[in-house]
């Protein structure tokens, strides 16, 4: 086993069972902490002697002293730290939002400040929703560094994340990697605003009729991929406190849907042309490359591929159901 360990927060979400499912493949200890005791999506993506190679704990990241115990004992060398509530969950219930969120993060970077000598490196989510709509921005690719205009609550609290990890920066010394994921799907992308993508492949795999509730120009990130970028932003040893856009496929939701129509036999996926999303899709990684180097990048064809394989093998083995495409 690798001498790196890995403290996972969120570890139960789909990048989180992604990067512990890689953590776990390059022979790497990992530590997985969730609020939830049912690693659901973890099942999806591995072995059962996989899983068992796993350490769990559960962690409310919202209890300060409870992060900062469970960091201390792990003795984890690496932190990702992805716990946090969605778009809906925050629309619905904003205080609850702010504290997974923000307070959540507060207590991680306060964790890792009292740990300096154990902890080598941080990578944490943050969202393309810090940035405003398309028509914010007059030149494309977008940089790391215009300015933000969040539009929903989601978006505040992670531009207050990014912030945070600033000062933390500033007033510590503490560096940081913060992603911005834009859609990411692959098996396990369940729940949020833009889980269609997922969700459409599945449909496709049983044949039954999807819909995708959005159209215009996304940026799609395979979740493999983006388990690799997370893992190796906490690798990098990084000086200052960076946030990062990702990119990888730019294209029109129309151009996924007739890829997914003509790729897996039998698939009736449509979408809605009236609701673009608020959100802009190109975006400049230079950032992230200046980083981790060259950026893993699975192309969109490929990625539908192997996602609808994996959903095959999962609704043979009855570890998945059609359920989710109408959740």
């Amino acid at each position: 086993m690798n001498s790196e360990s890995f403290l996972v927060t969120g570890a139960h979400g789909c990048i989180g069972a992604w990067i512990v499912r890689t953590l776990v493949q390059q022979e790497k200890s990992v530590i997985a902490t969730d609020l939830a005791d049912n690693p659901t999506r973890l099942r999806l993506l591995l072995s059962d002697e996989e899983l068992e190679r796993v350490q769990f704990r559960a962690l409310d990241v919202t209890d300060t002293d409870a992060v900062k115990s469970v960091l201390e004992e792990s003795g984890a060398s690496r932190v990702i730290h992805l716990a946090g509530l969605q778009v809906p969950f925050c629309k619905a219930n904003p205080v609850m939002g702010a504290r997974v969120n923000v307070v959540g993060t507060i207590n991680v970077l306060e964790a890792i400040r009292s740990c300096r000598d154990q902890v080598k490196g941080f990578s944490y989510a943050s969202s393309i929703a810090v940035l405003g709509p398309p028509s914010r921005y007059r030149e494309v690719p977008i940089d790391d560094s215009v300015e933000r205009f969040p539009e929903t609550l989601y978006g505040v609290y992670k531009v207050a994340d990014e912030d945070a990890a600033r000062i933390y920066w500033q007033d510590h010394g503490l560096g940081s990697v913060g992603l911005r994921p834009y859609i990411v799907y692959g098996v396990a992308r369940d729940q949020g605003l833009t889980s269609d993508i997922a969700k459409a492949i599945l449909a496709a795999v049983g044949g039954v009729p999807f819909r995708v509730n959005f159209c215009g120009l996304v940026s799609l990130q395979f979740a493999r991929d983006v388990a690799e970028m997370f893992i190796r932003s906490a690798e990098a040893d990084v000086q200052g406190a960076h946030a990062c856009n990702l990119r990888n496929d730019v294209v029109e939701v129309e151009e996924f849907v007739r890829v997914v129509n003509e790729t897996i036999p039998g698939a009736e996926i449509t979408l809605d042309p009236s609701r673009p999303l608020p959100f802009p899709a190109d975006t400049d990684d230079g950032g992230l490359r200046s980083v981790i180097g060259d950026v893993p990048f699975t192309p969109m064809k490929q990625a539908v591929v192997e996602t609808a394989q994996q959903f095959r093998e999962l609704l043979a083995e009855k570890k998945i159901s059609l359920e989710q495409v109408q959740a």
